[in-house]
Parts: C-alpha cells; sequence; structure tokens
C-alpha cells in the first residue's frame, strides 16, 4: 500500500493524505455477505447519550467476517481483496471448493489466486488459520482467540502482528503489538502473517470534515467548558484545571490511572503488562500543552 499526497489547492487538502487503494481488485461486495448497519449515535435503548462523540457519517453497510476460520481442512481460493468502511483493514473474499463464500481479514502480501487453508495441519503460509500449539516459534500471526473457539478477538487492525515466544505445558506466551506479553490457550487459533494496510497509521485526515465522514464528533477540552458541565471547567480567561491532577467529567481520575479490574480472570495470563511511562508521560505533556496554549 502506498500513500497519495495533495498540493495545498485548499486548507483541507494541505495536509491531506489518503490510501492508493492500489490493492484492491473489485469495488462491488458480495451481496450475501453484507448486512444492513444501523448507526446507534452512542445512544441507548431509551436515547440517552452513553458514548459521546459519535453520530453523522456516511451511510455503511456491515460485511460479515469470519473471525472464526472454522472451516477445516477446506481449501479457499482468494477470489478479490476489497474495502471494508468498517475497519482500516483490508478484507479478503474466499471462494470455498464446496461453494461457500466468507471473508477474512487480508494479511500482507496475500494475493488474489492464492490457496489458504485453515486446520492443524495446514501449512505454515500466510493467510492459513492454525492453533497456536502447531505455529513455530517466533512466528508473526493475528486475529488471535482468546478463548478457543470463540473467533479472534486481538491483533485485527491494519498492520498489527503478534510474535509466538513460548510454549509450556497447556499455553503459548504471546507478544502482542502493544508490548504486553500473555499466555492464550494452546487450542485457540490465530492466522499466519500480518494484517494487510500497513500504511493505515500513517495517514492524515486534513480536515475536520473528514472525521465527520467517519462518524466522529468533536472533542471539547474540558477547561473550555462551564462548571456546570465539567469539573475543569469555569474560571476567568485562560484558567488551569483547579484540581490535583486531570478528572474525567464524572470526576474520575484520567490521564495514566489504570482501569482494569485488577480481579479479573485472565490476569494472572499476564506475564508482562504494556509499558506505560512513556505512553503517560506523553499524554499529561500532550494535555497540559492544550490548557496553556
Amino acid at each position: 500500500m502506498a500513500i497519495r499526497l495533495y498540493r495545498a489547492y485548499t486548507p483541507g487538502t494541505r495536509n491531506r493524505t489518503v490510501s492508493t487503494f492500489s490493492e484492491i481488485t473489485t469495488d462491488k461486495p458480495e451481496k450475501s455477505l453484507i448486512v444492513k448497519h444501523h448507526f446507534c449515535k452512542g445512544r441507548n435503548n431509551r436515547g440517552v447519550i452513553t458514548c459521546r462523540h459519535k453520530g453523522g457519517g456516511h451511510k455503511q453497510q456491515y460485511r460479515l467476517i469470519d473471525f472464526k476460520r472454522n472451516r477445516h481442512n477446506v481449501v479457499a481460493k482468494v477470489a478479490s481483496i476489497e474495502y471494508d468502511p468498517n475497519r482500516n483493514a483490508r478484507i479478503a473474499l474466499l471462494h470455498y471448493l464446496d461453494g461457500e463464500k466468507r471473508y477474512i481479514l487480508h494479511p500482507r502480501s496475500l494475493r488474489v489466486g492464492a490457496m489458504v487453508l485453515s486446520g492443524p495441519t495446514a501449512p505454515i503460509e500466510v493467510g492459513n488459520a492454525l492453533p497456536l500449539s502447531t505455529i513455530p516459534l517466533g512466528t508473526a500471526v493475528h486475529n488471535i482467540e482468546l478463548r478457543p473457539s470463540c473467533g479472534g478477538q486481538i491483533v485485527r487492525a491494519a498492520g498489527t502482528y503478534a510474535q509466538i515466544v513460548a510454549k509450556e505445558g497447556s499455553f503459548v506466551t504471546v507478544k502482542l503489538p502493544s508490548s504486553e506479553v500473555r499466555m492464550i490457550r494452546k487450542e485457540c487459533y490465530a492466522t499466519i502473517g500480518q494484517v494487510g494496510n500497513i500504511d493505515a497509521s500513517n495517514i492524515t485526515l486534513g480536515k475536520a470534515g473528514r472525521n465527520r465522514w467517519l462518524g466522529k464528533r468533536p472533542t471539547v477540552r474540558g477547561v473550555v467548558m462551564n462548571p456546570v458541565d465539567h469539573p475543569h471547567g469555569g474560571g476567568e480567561g485562560k484558567s488551569p484545571i483547579g484540581r490535583a491532577r486531570p478528572v474525567t467529567p464524572w470526576g474520575k481520575p484520567a490521564l495514566g490511572v489504570k482501569t482494569r479490574n485488577p480481579n479479573k480472570y485472565s490476569t494472572p495470563y499476564i506475564l508482562r503488562p504494556v509499558n506505560r511511562i512513556y505512553f503517560i508521560k506523553n499524554l499529561i505533556i500532550y494535555y497540559y500543552v492544550k490548557i496553556y496554549t
């Protein structure tokens, strides 16, 4: 994948970059694998906003993705590589020998016409899905299950991959893109290779309206609100937050406070948590620069 640049014809194109979409082979999705996509706009069943900054956006249809890869020992051919408006990765359409069609996440370097297979005896090739116990150490994988037969839940974003580090007993140790190292049951399936569209993180939107196309509404800083709207609000002119630490709109500590439940069932399986020090430091610096500039 490559990135296309624009000349500064308008303020919106001055810093705008888009994908060239060179790897996409068709612009018409498979009709049997698309369903209506309802946008809740961050509201619950009573119409109350429970998730801010959501709403609007272009109309989309949801593509049914096969995250489970449970068609074992049935060879499939990659028929096309398509754009998916619901994710930053591309998707690949598989035609199985028995006539069934399914979408999967498009792994990097997987070409149209390639044959892929899922099962314990599948070869170690890009696009094939195998149990973690049969994948060699050091292999890059994605779309990893956390529980057997529940479908891939982690390492699904564009350009991401995890690495098999060790195997012991009933667990396989995996290093995730966040630098977290955790143990996963050896029966869980994963797909060989790195997720495609690796330059997705380098794309610059260029203008606020492009965020609105994606269904994202503006985010307003708490310090510019009124006291009734946010704990950081109020004051005369530019004023600090007036608290010992930044907080959320509901008064809970923000920026660097761990929110993971320590009693969660999977906590013992995490051998090394994410290195948060550098990440937290940058967040705090960014936050205070926003306040005082």
